[in-house]
């Protein structure tokens, strides 16, 4: 089975390769492709644009498709950055200004700041949706830490861990991401179907 993941992040796409070796699956990326649509991502639920993606993405290409949309939702700032993680400090935001948005609008709440990592992964064929969810809980520590990962990993510690995502290495942050969860019961789903 061939799927093409929808994203032009590199770190997601390294992640979701990586949980699908092995699975009879293959995914591509938009790696070569030019022309790809830009989806507005304006929905208020990590499913609805998953979705938009997937459905957007599958008309302009005609193969099956993985999408997903994922962030971060801090309880003391009521579910924020929530859909809007990419783009917490505005349009085209870096990853460095997010975090220092974060960490801004934490700054008159006292520690910890509880989180969580929310993900929902989509498959999309053309005719029929498979949605996945899955999340991971922590809490969002005063500066960044790590070098791995993306976004806000270099503020996020997971519970039962010291270090935050971003200092854990591919093969242990693919064991208790929220991007992982999300993908493996997709996988599963997908793997089921083909039986």
């Amino acid at each position: 089975m061939t799927i093409l993941f929808g994203t032009q992040n590199y770190g997601k796409a390294k992640e979701v390769k990586d949980l699908f070796k092995g699975k009879g699956i293959e995914v591509l990326t938009f790696t070569g492709i030019e022309d790809i649509p830009n989806v507005i991502e304006d929905g208020d639920t990590f499913e609805v644009n998953a979705k938009k993606k997937a459905t957007a993405f599958y008309e302009a290409f005609r193969i099956p498709v993985l999408t997903d949309d994922s962030g971060l939702a801090v309880d003391q700032l009521n579910g924020e950055p929530g859909v809007y993680s990419a783009r917490y400090a505005g349009e085209n935001a870096t990853d460095d200004e997010n975090n220092n948005q974060l960490l801004l609008n934490l700054k008159n709440h006292p520690a910890p700041h509880s989180a969580r990592f929310v993900c929902c992964a989509v498959y999309y064929d053309g005719k029929k949706f498979i949605s996945s969810h899955g999340t991971i809980e922590g809490e969002i520590i005063d500066s960044p830490q790590g070098k791995n990962g993306f976004g806000y990993d270099p503020l996020f510690k997971p519970i039962g861990y010291n270090k935050t995502t971003a200092e854990l290495d591919l093969i242990e942050k693919n064991k208790i991401s929220h991007r992982a969860k999300a993908f493996i019961a997709l996988s599963n789903e997908l793997l089921k179907g083909n039986r």
